[in-house]
């Protein structure tokens, strides 16, 4: 089963009632999709990772052609410097100069939404799409497609070798009307730890992080949940920061279907983390 980026109108439901979701190895129960009015997601990111394409960063006409599949979308552009590997002088200056390039700065041609809440990333090992304003999947898949397509009508990727979907929510309590509330009122137990305990009230930090396994494929979430306080209201917040990937060598056109998955067990996990006081407060709408 293949799912096209350029196909809209894709049905998830059909997804949701295919045999491999009904496996009872896939995690986290099945729920209802709802679209919350008061949406917990920080930032969304998608990250396609591919062998080195050294053009990227050398040859100007191909960046150029990219740049104009994407403008009208993402007007904006700046390049960013990503530190690599730190060697000394003299292990860099031992290795061949083509090797030696991997070592050094890694460019980072970025593209920007002209209200700057989306931007394209593109390296010589990789394609990101990233949201400060996630609404619903299917506006965030859109966004992906022409960036997406860009990338495989121009540097022809032989494959992807890792694709990543990471989802990071933050709770405020304030904001959401809560804050008379104890973390274990909105929380399950099982990612509270001590503050699920008796000297919950006293706990002022938390950090855990966990790597579980999503099926029969070579799939993996690492969700890290953490406790924190926020500076600026002085307040505690709790973050719920998931990222579902996939490393191995996978055809690119197997893209959509992959995250897709990814997609639809982000909803079952945040919903199986949150108590039904919790899902109430950010007002639960169907899509």
């Amino acid at each position: 089963m293949t799912f096209d980026l350029n196909n809209n109108n894709i049905h998830l439901n059909t997804i949701l009632n295919s045999k491999i979701y009904r496996r009872k190895n896939i995690p986290f129960p099945k729920s209802n999709r709802v679209i919350y009015k008061k949406n917990p997601l920080e930032k969304v990111i998608c990250q396609l990772r591919f062998p080195p394409i050294l053009k990227i960063d050398k040859e100007i006409p191909f960046l150029s052609e990219f740049q104009e599949q994407i403008r009208e979308e993402f007007p904006n552009y700046e390049k960013l410097e990503e530190p690599n590997i730190p060697l000394s002088s003299v292990a860099r200056g031992s290795l061949p100069s083509d090797i030696n390039m991997f070592f050094s700065s890694n460019i980072n041609y970025a593209f920007f939404s002209e209200d700057d809440l989306w931007s394209v990333n593109l390296t010589r090992t990789y394609l990101a799409l990233t949201t400060k304003k996630y609404e619903k999947w299917e506006e965030f898949r859109k966004k992906l497609q022409g960036p997406l397509n860009a990338l495989k009508d121009i540097y022809k990727p032989s494959f992807f070798s890792r694709i990543g979907l990471r989802y990071i929510d933050v709770i405020k309590r304030k904001k959401l009307g809560l804050e008379q509330f104890n973390w274990n009122e909105l929380l399950k137990s099982y990612v509270l730890g001590l503050v699920n305990s008796e000297v919950g009230d006293r706990v002022q930090s938390l950090k855990s992080t966990y790597l579980v396994r999503l099926g029969s494929d070579n799939s993996k979430a690492k969700i890290r949940v953490e406790l924190e306080k926020e500076t600026e209201d002085n307040e505690n917040i709790f973050k719920i920061d998931t990222d579902f990937f996939l490393v191995q060598k996978t055809d690119v056109n197997k893209t959509g279907e992959i995250l897709d998955k990814f997609h639809i067990l982000g909803g079952r996990l945040i919903r199986w983390i949150i108590t039904n006081k919790l899902h109430k407060a950010m007002i639960p709408q169907k899509p």
